[in-house]
């Protein structure tokens, strides 16, 4: 890929004895916003560290904006931006003191700092708290802050590890907006999440990553259309009137079977489940829905996302 900022031959990340890290191929366009998706301990984060220029990679090849992470380390931090999957803002500063201290390690000049502090207040919708301690914050406004000061030396490649993780959807979808804006603003991001909802909703392109390798790449609904059917029916029994997979396999082209339910795939999740009855086969509860990466990841794997 001629305009990847990123390009990853055979790369590895070991930690003693363990290969976190097994070989993997990856090529970030820029613009794109590109997802490593998987659950935790897939790799994803490790992956995320080595192009951050933070970890050493143990094998292979890396190039991050067109340079070696190993000689060209500090020159490639001085043009990115990273989210942590932790918040380590300063609590005991005030939110603009956070932004301001952090822009000044660029080494940018006080004046161009406090325009920028402004402008990424109101991107972050903090203006109205900025001389509030960040220990005052809310879980969602702490990450909004976090993103806004990554942005503080204008990256021409973001890098999000787990950026919505422990916060509730509103939370979730106000964060998502703000990756949006950044999207059409032309920012280039990565991001690492074990949510499908939203590697659908925020990525161009992705990886699915299992045990340290990929097990897929493509956008998602090149992904969905690949490894599963345009509908998925879940059904779920009373114990003593749960049926055998292979008896309901006989109405779906693919069944999985889970401890708490079925998962039928089916072109027609209704039609499936008025053949399911008409067998005679009566479920305590039942859904019908469009498949997800989800249904992609534990085709691939046999297991699902959030173990």
């Amino acid at each position: 890929m001629s305009d990847a900022l990123v390009q990853a031959r055979g790369l590895r990340k070991s930690f003693g004895e363990v290969e976190a890290v097994r070989g993997i191929d990856v090529d970030v366009a820029r613009g794109e916003v590109f997802g490593f998706l998987g659950p935790n301990g897939a790799g994803k984060s490790s992956t995320m560290r080595m192009i951050a220029c933070v970890s050493p990679r143990s094998g292979g090849t890396l190039s991050v904006l067109g340079m070696d992470p190993g000689p060209d380390g500090p020159r490639i931090r001085a043009r990115i931006g990273v989210v942590p999957q932790l918040d380590n803002l300063d609590a005991e500063l005030s939110v603009r003191e956070n932004l301001e201290i952090y822009g000044r390690y660029f080494g940018l000049p006080r004046r161009h700092v406090r325009a920028k502090a402004d402008e990424l207040l109101e991107f972050a919708r903090l203006t109205e708290r900025a001389g509030d301690r960040v220990e005052e914050l809310s879980g969602g406004m702490k990450r909004r802050l976090t993103i806004a000061r990554s942005l503080v030396n204008d990256p021409e490649l973001l890098l999000l590890d787990e950026p919505t993780t422990g916060l509730d959807p509103q939370a979730r979808h106000l964060l998502w907006d703000r990756l949006y804006r950044l999207k059409r603003e032309g920012v280039t991001q990565i991001v690492t999440t074990h949510y499908m909802d939203e590697a659908e909703q925020l990525c161009d392109r992705l990886v699915v990553m299992d045990g340290g390798v990929v097990a897929a790449e493509g956008s998602p609904a090149e992904l969905i259309g690949r490894y599963s059917t345009r509908e998925v029916l879940e059904l779920r029994f009373l114990p003593e009137r749960r049926p055998s997979a292979g008896e309901l396999g006989r109405h779906a082209d693919r069944v999985e079977e889970l401890p708490d339910r079925f998962l039928l795939y089916t072109a027609d999740g209704e039609r499936t489940l008025g053949d399911v009855a008409a067998a005679g086969f009566v479920p305590l509860s039942s859904l019908v829905r469009r498949s997800s990466l989800e249904d992609v990841f534990l085709r691939l794997t046999g297991r699902t996302l959030v173990d």
